[in-house]
């Protein structure tokens, strides 16, 4: 895998789309940066990270996906990954957050942001954003922030995480034809309070009560309300309340 480390850029997303606008940029390819003075998060949110305390990075995944059924598929199989290698290094509770969030308990660390690009001759292409807040120690007006070093106390090589993360990402991301149901299953075994009963509100700020009963292929979460009736929501139509 080939990594460009920069030491601030606006966005290692937009980075690396416009390093392919350019040039040929091979399968994997990893654009890190010590500060990203833009970084996006899902639906255009602002991603916070201090210079050379976190990890914000981007790898391109081409030639892999052959069928858009499998978009959502490729935000699961990251999100995996990324709890895979955090649960080795026995970060506490981990979970991800439908649609992009990895917790660590009742606690956001770390965000993915997958931008997903379709070429007239049928070939797909993406680009996987991370940001993972790892020694950072001050969140200002984040409340339900925080970082690796915040659980566990412990100082971490970003450099050596790195490397563990990216292996992790290809590994998993190769075998994203493999297991389906495997993979769904075990992403359904760490989706943030799933079979609990959570308060919820919707676009128009009303709350409500609902049981996360999983997430479709396509992306969206279902939930069964008070009355019975199962409803499925898209990213940024509903937001958990805790």
């Amino acid at each position: 895998m080939d990594i460009i480390k920069l030491s601030a850029i606006h966005s290692t997303n937009d980075y690396l789309k416009e390093l392919m606008s350019k040039q040929v940029v091979d399968n994997f390819t990893i654009i890190v940066s010590d500060s990203q003075t833009n970084g996006k998060g899902q639906m255009g949110s602002v991603w916070q990270s201090d210079f050379g305390k976190n990890l914000t990075f981007s790898i391109l995944v081409k030639d892999l996906i052959v069928d858009f059924k499998q978009l959502y598929t490729l935000n699961i199989v990251v999100s995996l990954a990324v709890i895979s290698v955090l649960e080795q290094y026995k970060i506490p509770s981990i979970t991800v957050k439908w649609p992009n969030d990895i917790m660590s308990g009742n606690h956001k660390i770390g965000g993915i942001l997958i931008e997903n690009s379709f070429k007239s001759n049928g070939e797909v292409f993406s680009i996987v954003g991370i940001g993972l807040n790892v020694n950072q120690i001050k969140f200002e007006n984040l409340p339900n922030a925080s970082s690796l070093q915040l659980k566990t106390g412990v100082n971490y090589d970003l450099g050596a995480m790195l490397q563990e993360l990216c292996l992790s990402i290809k590994q998993f991301v190769i075998k994203i034809d493999l297991q389906s149901d495997l993979i769904w299953n075990l992403y359904h075994q760490k989706l943030f309070k799933i079979g609990i009963p959570m308060a919820f509100e919707n676009v128009k700020g009303e709350k409500f009560m609902g049981i996360i009963q999983h997430v479709s292929p396509n992306g969206l979460l279902n939930v069964l309300l008070e009355n019975d009736s199962i409803v499925s929501f898209g990213i940024k139509e509903i937001k958990l309340l805790f």
